[in-house]
């Protein structure tokens, strides 16, 4: 495959030794740029994640002093490859849960639509967890609220191509999300701005032993937080989003 020379892959990471050169192999494979953030991993993935970047010259480390959450290595590495001229961005999680033979199908789609989101669909084998999956049905009720609209069918899945240049102004004036509602509120707010977001199906699997950030109780009361706060921006946005539903033809 030829490389996609406006495309960087960015990958956020936090103790993911085990996984992350996997990740990263399976970009390079697409000849793809990489951008690594290091949220501020432990001793042994911070090895991992330099002999990575020692590895290959397309490949760069960004380092946080101090681990700030998902959304805050997301948000580094959207700035870090807009500051470096690229137009879009794709994001993947370093552990490995998502089935690197879904990449080539989202470069195609970004080629066919570059004004767009292309976001993940799930498809999910036995390994998940079924607790994992009650939540995201939370998450979608709330979402297709906060849109009017089943625009967005999946506002969590960790892969997903940003268009960098629509994207960019939506992070200046979103509040500051660190942790793991960033990747659901970013959805939302590029959908209020008038993005649109195509969806492609990716296979998910749930490693037996695998690493999980997710802390139950910190994360979920941060993303009903959200969802409250979402709403009340559904609200001021009535009457767009009720006159877009009427006169718009969306992107699938």
């Amino acid at each position: 495959m030829k490389p996609v020379a406006p495309l960087v892959a960015i990958v956020p990471v936090y103790n993911h030794a085990a996984t992350v050169g996997a990740v990263v192999h399976a970009l390079h494979a697409l000849a793809l740029p990489v951008i690594l953030i290091d949220d501020g991993s432990d001793a042994e993935c911070a090895a991992a994640l330099d002999a990575l970047a020692a590895e290959q010259a397309s490949t760069t480390l960004l380092r946080l002093p101090i681990n700030g959450g998902k959304g805050t290595a997301v948000i580094a590495g959207l700035r870090e490859a807009h500051a470096r001229g690229y137009s879009h961005a794709l994001q993947l999680d370093a552990d490995g849960q998502h089935d690197a033979a879904a990449l080539p199908a989202f470069l195609d789609a970004m080629r066919e639509t570059p004004q767009a989101v292309i976001a993940g669909v799930p498809h999910y084998d036995a390994s998940v967890p079924k607790g994992r999956l009650l939540g995201r049905y939370v998450t979608h009720v709330w979402v297709w609220i906060n849109t009017l609209s089943f625009r967005i069918r999946d506002s969590m899945c960790g892969l997903r191509i940003y268009p960098l240049t629509a994207t960019l102004p939506v992070l200046d004036a979103m509040p500051s999300q660190s942790r793991m509602e960033f990747d659901t509120e970013i959805l939302v707010r590029l959908d209020w701005a008038g993005v649109p977001i195509r969806h492609l199906p990716v296979s998910v699997r749930y490693p037996l032993g695998g690493v999980s950030h997710f802390r139950l109780w910190r994360d979920n009361a941060r993303i009903s937080g959200m969802h409250a706060r979402l709403f009340f921006g559904m609200l001021r946005r009535l009457p767009t989003l009720i006159a877009r539903h009427f006169s718009s033809a969306e992107i699938r």
